[in-house]
C-alpha cells in the first residue's frame, strides 16, 4: 500500500484545523525577516574578512611607524655625536701643531661626512614614519565606517528579531532605516567611499 506523505500532511492539518504555511498569518512577514537576516549575515561576513584585512594592515603600518621613529632617534644621537666630536676637532686643530694638521683635517673632514649622512638618513626616516602614520590613518578612516556598518546591522537584525515576534510591518520598516545605513556605510568601507560621520565615530570611540 502506497502512503502519500503530502496526503498525510494535509489530513493532519485539516484534523488539526491548521491553514497552510502560506496562508497562515504572519508567515508572509516572517519569510521576509529571514530572507533580510540571511542577506544581512551574509553582507556582514563579507564586510568582516575584508575589516580583518585592515585591521591588520593597520597593525602592520603601526610596527613600521614604531620602528622607523626607533631608528630615526637613533640616527639623531648619530648625527650629534658625529656633530659634537667635529667641534672638538676642530677646537683642537687649532692649537695642535703643524705636523698634526692633515691628520685633524682628515678626521674633521670624516666626521663632516657622517654628520651629514646621519642627518639624511634622519630625515628619510622621518618622511617614512609619517608615510606610515598616513597610511595607518587611512585605514583607520575604513575600519571605522566597518565598525559603524556593523554596529547598525546589529541594531537591525536585533529589530528584525523583535519583528519576527511582534508580527508587526511597522516594526519591520523602522528596522529597515538602520538596515539602509548599515549597507550604506559597509559598501562605503569596501569601495573606498569617502564618507565618515565624524561626530557619531567620535561618539562611539
Amino acid at each position: 500500500m502506497d502512503i502519500d506523505p503530502e496526503e498525510l500532511i494535509e489530513n493532519a492539518r485539516q484534523v488539526n484545523d491548521l491553514p497552510p504555511p502560506t496562508h497562515r498569518p504572519g508567515a508572509r512577514l516572517n519569510a521576509t525577516v529571514a530572507v533580510t537576516v540571511a542577506i544581512l549575515a551574509t553582507f556582514m561576513g563579507i564586510c568582516k574578512v575584508k575589516d580583518d584585512n585592515i585591521v591588520q594592515a593597520m597593525q602592520q603600518a603601526e610596527a613600521n611607524r614604531i620602528d622607523h621613529w626607533a631608528f630615526y632617534q637613533a640616527r639623531n644621537m648619530r648625527e650629534e655625536v658625529a656633530k659634537a666630536t667635529l667641534v672638538q676637532l676642530a677646537l683642537q686643530a687649532q692649537s695642535a701643531p703643524a705636523s698634526a694638521a692633515e691628520g685633524y683635517q682628515k678626521a674633521i673632514a670624516q666626521y663632516r661626512a657622517l654628520a651629514e649622512e646621519q642627518g639624511r638618513k634622519k630625515e628619510e626616516l622621518r618622511q617614512q614614519a609619517e608615510a606610515d602614520q598616513q597610511a595607518y590613518d587611512a585605514f583607520n578612516y575604513r575600519d571605522d565606517q566597518f565598525d559603524l556598518s556593523d554596529a547598525l546591522l546589529a541594531i537591525a537584525i536585533a529589530m528584525l528579531a523583535i519583528t519576527a515576534l511582534t508580527q508587526l510591518w511597522a516594526l519591520y520598516a523602522a528596522a529597515l532605516v538602520p538596515t539602509a545605513l548599515g549597507v550604506v556605510m559597509g559598501v562605503a568601507g569596501l569601495a573606498g567611499w569617502a564618507l565618515h560621520p565624524d561626530a557619531i565615530v567620535r561618539l562611539l570611540s
